[in-house]
Parts: structure tokens; sequence; C-alpha cells
């Protein structure tokens, strides 16, 4: 039923030239989500079959669930429809835990990723304070 469900939903916004993206959730933070991995959400896509049907790459959910975010990202670059960041462990803004987005961010340019970096974090305080992290990058 997921399968057909994607399809016919890829389908519908195709026909207003909008792409579907499925995102899989780590089970720690959020339990119960159906996807929780790229290698899952990837089946369902390939079953579905559709072009205009993407992975949503979330940096904070897979680092949880797969880690190894730079080969994974780079294996699934032509699957990914849209990546969003958070560190990891606390969903707060990039510098607060254990990802390495300095890195990250210039590899996503190295590969040529050329899609949209979404900020899907919890400031830790003040929004204005946890945006400076993001400066060098604009």
């Amino acid at each position: 039923m997921l399968v057909a469900n994607v399809r016919h939903a890829a389908r519908r916004l195709g026909e207003v030239g909008i792409q579907l993206v499925l995102e899989p959730i780590n089970s720690r933070s959020v339990p119960g989500c159906f996807l929780t991995g790229t290698r899952q959400t990837i089946d369902v896509l390939n079953a579905a079959s559709e072009p205009n049907a993407f992975l949503q790459y979330d940096v904070f959910h897979m680092q949880i669930m797969e880690g190894d975010l730079a080969c994974s990202i780079e294996r699934l670059l032509a699957r990914i429809g849209h990546l969003q960041i958070a560190d990891v462990p606390e969903r707060h803004e990039p510098g607060t835990g254990e990802i390495n987005f300095e890195f990250l961010l210039r590899h996503l340019d190295a590969i040529g990723y050329s899609g949209w970096v979404g900020c899907e974090y919890n400031p830790r305080g003040d929004t204005r304070e946890g945006l400076k992290w993001a400066k060098p990058y604009l």
C-alpha cells in the first residue's frame, strides 16, 4: 500500500511540477516511524519508480541511524531531493554536537550537491545567536 500511495502522490505532484520527497526518521527520538533508514526508503522509491520521487536526507536522523554521513550522501547523491541539517544529539544548530559540519558542508560542494540545505533544528537560545554558525557559508 505504501508504494502505491507514493506512486499516486508522485504522479499527482508531477502534474504540477513538484517533487515528492520521503524522509527516513530515526527511531530514537521519534519511535514508531516506518521509514528509518536510507536503504529502506530507496527500496520504496525504486518500487514506486517515479522520476520526481526523491530521498529527503536529514543529517540529524541519518547520523543517529546510520552514521558515515559523507560516504552515504555521496553514494545517494542522485537520489537526494533535499538535505536538512541539525546537530546530534540534541537537534540544535551546527557546531553544538558531534557532527563536523565544516567538513560535511565542504564535502557537499566537492561532490557537486546543488540542492537546498535546509536548517531544521531547535536553537539552543536566541535565534540570531543560533544563526552565527552559518556566516562563513553564505
